[in-house]
């Protein structure tokens, strides 16, 4: 019997189990649930040979799942799952209610500021606040387009004071190929709004002053040791005992807080994707349960009940769950974990 003459369903199983033939040593072969299913030798060079599969596999609408079953390793081809298109209305009318939220937070803050009319203060803050939340979602976006993962624009969320934003989110519509692509999408985001971070308050600083006395309407903040470090390299002006911020350096904190938010541990948040990488599911569970009652420590409730949803639902991982982190992503592990020591602020004062 010729291949043309056999059933669609056959055929196209055919094809899967020579593409898969050729990257892998097929020790078993069959077709579970409607579900064509191979259980692989792993090798050296197994994460270079999933990724060949996997983009030849993409092409046919299907994507291949790489589990360790038992003490087997299991290969499992599944059609790819519809991908409904975003609406990009929704992310504009998002993004200019947060620039209008972080507008008319960055006034009610230029107040005390004589130099300049409190609308010059709340476009630099509104700017400042848009770069470092812009530039840590616009990094996932970057990381989700480098390794194929299908994923929205970034939905700005906006706010009321004290801080004018909840930040912003990427809905990530496809799985990661495996965990040094999900490592990327997890750790991107944390990285490029730290650095971003550190510049707008080296200039927020700048533009403060040193004082003896403080407002009548100003409160005090305790911040991050990253901020202590850079006022301490960058110093702002005036003489006193009193720090008294800037509208773009109160922007710096905001973004100290937001990475060091991300990088809790737990559920989607960017910290649990690189926990799930490094740690695996359970210990990121963990985790995560820890970092709720830390939350609620430091008087952070409202972060602790939406860590709490979070944490509900497991984590997918990636398409290759099998192949191990590379060591260069492991190294920057350690500095993420340096990055998050840094911007550990108390919230309570919020």
């Amino acid at each position: 019997m010729s291949m043309e003459s056999l059933p669609p369903q056959i055929m196209q199983y055919q094809q899967i189990h020579n593409l898969v033939q050729a990257e892998f040593t097929i020790e078993e072969a069959f077709i579970e649930h409607d579900v064509p299913t191979f259980f692989v030798t792993l090798q050296p060079n197994s994460k270079q040979a999933f990724l060949r599969l996997y983009k030849q596999l993409n092409a046919m609408g299907l994507a291949p799942f790489f589990r360790k079953r038992d003490d087997k390793y299991e290969l499992r081809i599944l059609p790819k799952p519809l991908v409904k298109p975003s609406r990009t209305t929704t992310n504009i009318a998002l993004f200019l209610a947060t620039i209008g939220t972080l507008f008319a937070t960055g006034y009610l803050l230029s107040l005390n500021w004589t130099q300049y009319h409190p609308i010059i203060g709340a476009a630099m803050f509104a700017a400042a606040v848009m770069a470092i939340i812009g530039a840590h979602e616009m990094a996932h976006k970057l990381a989700s387009n480098r390794h194929g993962v299908e994923a929205s624009y970034p939905y700005f969320i906006p706010g009321l004071p004290p801080l004018g934003t909840f930040g912003a989110v990427i809905q990530q519509k496809s799985l990661a190929p495996n965990r040094d692509a999900l490592f990327d999408l997890g750790m991107s985001g944390p990285v490029t709004g730290f650095i971003v971070t550190i510049f707008v308050t080296i200039m927020g600083l700048q533009l403060s002053q040193l004082t003896f006395t403080l407002p009548e309407n100003a409160s005090p903040l305790q911040v991050p040791l990253l901020f202590d470090l850079i006022s301490a390299i960058f110093p702002p002006i005036g003489q006193g005992t009193i720090l008294l911020l800037h509208p773009v350096a109160y922007a710096g904190y905001i973004g100290m807080l937001v990475t060091m938010l991300n990088l809790l541990p737990a559920g989607q948040l960017d910290g649990g994707h690189v926990a799930r990488v490094l740690l695996g599911e359970k210990a990121r569970t963990i985790l995560g349960y820890i970092a709720i009652l830390a939350l609620i420590v430091i008087g952070a409730w409202l972060m602790a009940i939406l860590v709490f949803f979070f944490i509900r639902y497991p984590h997918p991982g990636s398409l290759d769950d099998v192949s191990p982190l590379s060591m260069s992503r492991k190294l920057v592990a350690i500095a993420l974990i340096a990055i998050f020591v840094l911007t550990v602020a108390p919230l309570i004062t919020l």
